[in-house]
This record gives C-alpha cells, sequence and structure tokens, in this order.
C-alpha cells in the first residue's frame, strides 16, 4: 500500500505519458482551452501614445495656465494640429498624442470659456500625466501568452490585441466514467428492496467537465465478469484517453474489477493508498499502438469516488497540461476531531473567512456514503500521516472543492 504522495506521484507519472495532440479553434471559441502555442506582440501595445482621459493635450511649461483651443483628436480620428506654448488641442480618450504635446490636463482640471482652456486655482499638473506610452504594455515581440495558459476572457482579449483571430489549443481529454455493481440502478428509477440509484458517475463527470475535459458517462454494468471484460476491452479500444471506474476495487467475493482488468492486458501500477476515505483506488495502464491510457478503479462508495477524483485525477490533469493545481489554504480549525491511524485523512468541511482569518469547521457527517453531506462541502480538511487527533485553534491545510 503506498503512501498518498507515492500514490499521487505515480498517478501524475503515468498521466504524464499521455500524448497532447492540438488543434487551431477560432479565438470566440477559445474560452477555458489550453494554449498550445506562445503568443507574441506583433505590434507595440498601445501603438502609439494616446490620452488616458478626456481633456486637452499641452506642452508642459511650469509658468503657462491658460492655452487657447486650436482643434479636437478624437479616438481614431488623428490630425496633425500645428501647436505652440501657449495653444492646445481638445482630446478624447485613446486619441493618439500630437508629437509636440507631452501632457494631458484632465478637463475637470479647467474650465472653457471663449475658446481658451484656463487651469482652475487648485488644479496640479505634471509633465507626461495621463498619456499611455507607445509600447508601455507590451513591445513588438514580447511574450504575452505562454503556452499551457488555460484560457480566460482576459486573455482571449490579450491573443485578439495581437492579431490573433484563431488559436492553438491542446486538445481535450476524453475521459469515460463506468460504474459496476448489482446494486445500481438508473436515476429515473425509484429504489425498491435494496437497490440504489447511481450517483458517482454523475458527479465525477460534473468535475471532469469542470476541468474543461471532455467526460462520457457510461452508466453501470452488474457484477458480471465476462460482461464488464468485454465491456473494457471495447472501451480501450474506442479512443479514450482515461478510463475511470469506480466500485469492485475493494477485496470483497465480488471485488473483480482489478483482476479483470489485468486479464486483458492493464498492466496494475497500484492497489491501495494509505488515505481515508479512498483507500481501495487501484491504477493501472493500458498500452496498445504506441498509445497509454490510464485506467483509474476508484471505491464504490460516493464521497470515497468523488475524493478520489480530487486528490488523485484533478491534479494529474492539472499537471498533464502544465498547469498549477488549486493551492491550499491554511485555516484555523473549530472543532476537535479524532485521527488514531497513520493514514492520510480527507475530511469535508466548510471553508469560511471571518475578520481577515480562514476558518474551517468539519461538522459534517464524514460517512464514505453520505454523498448529500459532502454536497455542503466546500473543502477537504487534509489530515497528514503523522498528525493524530487535531485540535480546535490549531491550522490545517484545506484543498477547496
Amino acid at each position: 500500500m503506498l503512501k498518498y504522495d507515492e500514490a499521487l506521484r505515480t498517478v501524475e507519472d503515468e498521466f504524464g505519458k499521455i500524448k497532447l495532440e492540438a488543434e487551431e479553434i477560432e479565438l470566440c471559441d477559445a474560452l477555458n482551452w489550453t494554449l498550445a502555442e506562445d503568443i507574441f506582440a506583433d505590434v507595440n501595445l498601445p501603438p502609439f501614445n494616446n490620452s488616458s482621459v478626456d481633456g486637452i493635450a499641452v506642452k508642459f511649461n511650469e509658468t503657462t495656465r491658460k492655452w487657447k483651443i486650436v482643434g479636437e483628436i478624437s479616438a481614431g480620428n488623428y490630425s496633425e494640429v500645428k501647436l505652440n506654448e501657449n495653444s492646445a488641442v481638445m482630446i478624447m480618450t485613446g486619441a493618439k498624442i500630437p508629437n509636440y504635446c507631452d501632457t494631458v490636463i484632465p478637463l475637470e482640471e479647467y474650465e472653457l470659456k471663449n475658446g481658451s482652456a484656463k487651469l482652475n486655482d487648485t488644479a496640479v499638473i505634471k509633465p507626461g500625466m495621463n498619456i499611455r506610452l507607445k509600447g508601455s504594455d507590451v513591445k513588438e515581440g514580447e511574450l504575452v501568452l505562454k503556452k499551457g495558459v488555460q484560457l480566460n476572457p482576459t486573455n482571449i482579449a490579450a491573443a485578439a490585441s495581437c492579431g490573433k483571430s484563431r488559436l492553438k489549443v491542446f486538445n481535450k481529454l476524453k475521459l469515460v466514467v463506468l460504474a459496476t455493481g448489482d446494486e445500481l440502478i438508473k436515476v429515473e428509477e425509484k429504489p425498491t428492496g435494496d437497490k440504489i440509484r447511481l450517483s458517482n458517475n454523475y458527479g465525477i463527470c460534473a468535475a471532469i467537465n469542470g476541468l474543461n475535459q471532455h467526460a462520457t458517462n457510461l452508466g453501470f454494468v452488474n457484477d458480471d465478469r465476462n460482461v464488464f471484460k468485454n465491456k473494457i476491452e471495447n472501451l480501450l479500444s474506442s479512443g479514450v484517453d482515461v478510463l475511470i471506474t469506480t466500485g469492485g476495487v475493494s477485496v470483497g467475493k465480488y471485488d473483480f474489477v482489478k483482476e479483470a482488468l489485468e486479464e486483458i492486458g492493464v498492466k496494475r501500477k497500484f492497489h491501495k493508498a494509505n488515505i481515508k476515505p479512498g483507500k481501495p483506488v487501484y491504477l493501472g495502464i493500458y498500452e496498445k499502438d504506441e498509445k497509454i491510457i490510464p485506467v483509474i478503479g476508484l471505491p464504490g462508495n460516493p464521497v470515497s469516488s468523488m475524493v478520489g477524483f480530487y486528490v488523485f485525477i484533478k491534479p494529474a490533469i492539472e499537471k498533464l497540461y502544465n498547469q498549477e493545481s488549486a493551492v491550499t489554504i491554511s485555516a484555523v480549525l473549530q472543532d476537535d476531531l479524532k485521527k488514531n491511524d497513520s493514514k492520510r485523512h480527507f475530511l469535508r468541511g466548510i471553508l469560511y473567512k471571518e475578520k481577515n482569518e480562514w476558518k474551517v469547521t468539519a461538522k459534517l457527517s464524514q460517512s464514505s456514503g453520505n454523498i448529500v453531506e459532502m454536497s455542503r462541502a466546500n473543502c477537504l480538511i487534509v489530515i497528514e500521516e503523522r498528525k493524530l487527533n487535531p485540535a480546535k485553534g490549531e491550522a490545517v491545510e484545506c484543498i477547496q472543492i
């Protein structure tokens, strides 16, 4: 059984062997995709000196307090104006600054009267004020967006300013999720007897979509070894990038998933990690035609399944795309907790900020079967292996979920 850090490193290493392909897409469609190229400025930004306010453009002089207005320049409508130290031009935000001028005085600092602008008595002006200089944002040839960035709206605007109407992005991973168990029924059916509705797949697929990857919910198969093997063999030949199963990875009589996987050529990397919940997690690799497909077996308990996704699969996907995993937040524990073993615990908690201090409470059910209570949590409280019985007032690390 691996320690958590060893298990995570193994998952990340195997995911790192997935070969990412790239494609070009329209700029307007690029939100949340991962950039597969570096973007450089093809011009200086801004491309010319321009005004950051509405006002008058002048040549700075400490003694001049009044100027004759000799013209007007608006954004996109530049024309040269003959100026001297006693004249000024009306200028609008974004408009190009005349070569003669080096200062823009905002309109609230002067009074217009009889074709002249006179400074207010309280006005203070400085040379160079309110001018955005050519290339002050970014110079031609400078790196604007780095390969591996997950594109957000401002990234897209920056790419547009560099003349990019199409972007090269990494393809989304195709992840499929399959549950196992005789106890499972479809969501739209009402449970009777010893049956329960399938829920794991929906939570995991939603989490995958939240990472902007492509998730396919394959429903479930019953505890029939041959049916399961046939299903998996077909899936592994269908072009998937990652296969996730839930259930059947423990050590019970009907927990045949790991053995069945290996009978069809999946090579085991590890089985069981020293964590709670979610200890019976499985990682295998299927290789075919130079393609490597990670196969993750998560426990059937819904909380264990979701925790397994957040602490193994999510960080592995983020690392594959060279994206930083969400930083943990240090928070003050609001409850005494019981922990008497050497496992790493991931407890469901509610993280909140009070008087500029992060706090977290674990007053939620920690049952690995209570997905409803987990839905009320917004974090996982991390209690490391050596830590025993954390007390109220201690600092703990929290993973936001």
